[in-house]
């Protein structure tokens, strides 16, 4: 490189450093920023534990407690039909509802009864042979005596030669007769016994008859067994019906059951509110069995209304009487069976129609927890963890166990104790020590 070059490139890395020292001197501090100092503005909710409402939901079909199907166990033509008995109607207890001809029914009914009292005749004439027997018994032994006496005298004579041979033969002939005589009579005596059974099982035999020839007659008309509501009727008068044959079905008033499809997790967390069971127990994994525990809770306690699906404003007041065995995989659904009492008789249609078979209903369950419970909304919850607001009014970030979800609430079952000051909106971005500007929110204020 000659000399001229390298003085060149010494002037030019001079005049290069002289700019950057320039440029650092003049160069400003950077500007802070307000905002790493400004408080964010934040509404609270101070935790104050209180007893909640847990409830659960489902929706399901009316159906009868009781349902009788009426079918015909003899046969015959219909005679006569209430003039009510005609699907939708109404009808109370004890009413006369359907006749068959019964005359078929009635005479056997008189045969079997004819038959039972010639047999009681025949008994009444055995039992007279028998004592007619024992007399003639008696008289003929007394006869047998006095010729086994005459034989001996007779005996004694021919030794001596006073009486002859043949006499004594012809006596002996008339006391071997007498005897026949005696056991024939005894043979006579024997038989009645066997008679007499004979005879009690052909009375027992008609009796039968008899009591098969009522039942038939009782059959040939029917009653309502209980207030019932006619649901369909396959007869008419006039009509020929056989046994078997369903004459017509009606319902009965007094009772009306729903089964509702309710999820497992819903209506455990329900019944839990009636056992020892704590908050910590339904968060974890390990919940109890729903049906094991069914049996022994005090479900009188449980506020159960059902609501028709298409007359929301209209309640009728139930309760939880059995949950099935079963559990739909898919879906984790259980079915919840409520029983509500005088569906009819409270019943004032059009306002309040009755609960008929086959109407569709939303259903309730809801009972008060045992004890005060920590509630947010669920809204401040982020994942498993909820800010607050310390007491240097700056964020704190904190993670919480949750026992459940109901609608846009959370109970919440470990994390959070009372006076603590829960921050409700979505911070972004949320910094542990972050300076914070609290507005208070009442608890159960609109959020």
């Amino acid at each position: 490189m000659t000399k001229k070059n390298k003085l060149t490139l010494m002037l030019a890395l001079s005049v290069g450093i002289i700019f950057v020292v320039i440029m650092v001197q003049l160069k400003q501090s950077p500007e802070q920023s307000g905002r790493q100092n400004q408080a964010t503005t934040v509404r609270i909710l101070t935790i104050k534990p209180s007893v909640f409402r847990a409830e659960t939901e489902g929706f399901g079909q009316v159906s009868p407690v009781r349902s009788w199907k009426a079918v015909a166990n003899v046969g015959g033509r219909i005679t006569w039909q209430h003039s009510a008995l005609d699907s939708g109607n109404i009808i109370s207890q004890g009413a006369r509802l359907l006749q068959i001809d019964p005359t078929r029914y009635e005479l056997a009914e008189a045969s079997a009864q004819a038959d039972l009292a010639g047999i009681n005749a025949e008994l009444r004439q055995l039992q007279q042979e028998q004592q007619n027997t024992q007399d003639l018994l008696a008289l003929e032994n007394q006869r047998l005596a006095l010729a086994k006496k005459e034989l001996e005298r007779n005996e004694s004579l021919v030794k001596q030669g006073a009486l002859s041979q043949t006499r004594f033969d012809e006596q002996q002939r008339a006391t071997l007769q007498q005897q026949q005589a005696v056991q024939s009579l005894k043979n006579q005596l024997n038989l009645i016994p066997v008679r007499h059974e004979t005879l009690q099982a052909h009375k027992a035999r008609a009796e039968s008859a008899i009591q098969n020839a009522r039942e038939d007659l009782n059959d040939t008309h029917f009653e309502a067994p209980y207030d019932l509501r006619v649901h369909q009727v396959d007869v008419e008068v006039g009509q020929q019906v056989n046994p078997g044959q369903v004459l017509f079905v009606a319902d009965d008033i007094s009772e009306a059951e729903v089964t509702v499809q309710m999820k497992v997790g819903e209506l455990r967390k329900v019944l839990a509110q009636l056992t020892d069971a704590s908050l910590t127990s339904l968060a974890s994994a390990n919940q109890p069995n729903i049906i094991d525990f069914f049996d022994s809770l005090p479900l009188e306690k449980l506020d159960v209304g059902v609501t028709p699906t298409n007359m929301p404003d209209v309640r009728w007041s139930g309760q939880l009487t059995r949950v099935t065995s079963s559990i739909e995989p898919t879906t984790r659904t259980v079915q919840a069976v409520i029983t509500v009492q005088e569906p009819y008789r409270n019943a004032t249609p059009p306002e309040r129609p009755p609960l008929v078979r086959g109407t569709f209903i939303k259903a309730n369950i809801a009972t008060d927890t045992a004890e005060p419970v920590v509630v947010i909304p669920a809204s401040a919850l982020h994942g498993d963890t909820v800010y607050i607001a310390n007491d240097n009014n700056q964020l704190k970030r904190k993670k919480v166990t949750v026992a459940w979800q109901q609608n846009d609430q959370v109970v919440v079952a470990d994390g959070l104790v009372e006076g603590e000051r829960l921050i409700l909106d979505d911070v972004v971005p949320a910094i542990d020590g972050m300076p914070l500007v609290l507005k208070n929110i009442a608890q159960g204020e609109s959020q």
